[in-house]
């Protein structure tokens, strides 16, 4: 076994554990005084939480969440790039920890894979998921209520899925994340 599955099986655990408490840090940023371009790459993280066709199928066991645990690190990354002064020191510092996250999910993809899911991470900013785009839940109240009350809904019906130390699960989710991730 190489060493990043190792310590990929022995972290994730703890990210999907901490899913919905991740999910909770990034809208909390969202309400802080944030530039825009902060703000997509945020809610572009959390919106695709509800995409019906995501990397890897939320149902799948063990793996199901990992996909959506490395979309908020990658939007973490992306508003730390960015820019997030205004927030308290604790959001930075929680942000700040996930945006860490990123140099194990490289480790574990490799150059090109990883290269292919920053490019999809990237395009989430656009994105939509169950028809909501990402400017009408920043711009239009009304979808940003919808939004919110789904996020609530996901924070507190999320249950933690569990992960066995297996290294086929390394394994399935690089598949996954080979297969489904456009070229």
């Amino acid at each position: 076994m190489t060493d990043i599955n190792t310590r990929c099986l022995e972290i994730f655990p703890h990210w999907l554990a901490g899913l919905a408490a991740d999910v909770r840090t990034i809208q909390t940023a969202l309400a802080g005084d944030l530039a825009r371009e902060v703000k997509q790459a945020l809610t572009g993280g959390i919106n695709y939480l509800f995409k019906s066709l995501d990397l890897v199928p939320d149902g799948i066991d063990d793996i199901g969440y990992l996909d959506d645990s490395f979309v908020l690190r990658m939007a973490c990354r992306k508003a730390c790039n960015l820019g997030i002064e205004p927030l308290s020191e604790d959001i930075r510092t929680e942000l700040g920890r996930m945006s860490l996250d990123v140099d194990i999910i490289r480790e574990l993809l490799g150059d090109d894979l990883f290269a292919r899911f920053e490019k999809y991470t990237d395009a989430l900013s656009d994105g939509s998921a169950r028809g909501r785009t990402v400017s009408e839940i920043l711009d239009d109240p009304d979808v940003t209520g919808a939004f919110a009350a789904d996020v609530a809904e996901f924070m507190s019906t999320y249950d933690n899925p569990g992960f066995t130390a297996d290294e086929k699960n390394i394994i399935k989710l690089k598949a996954f994340m080979e297969a489904r991730l456009p070229r």
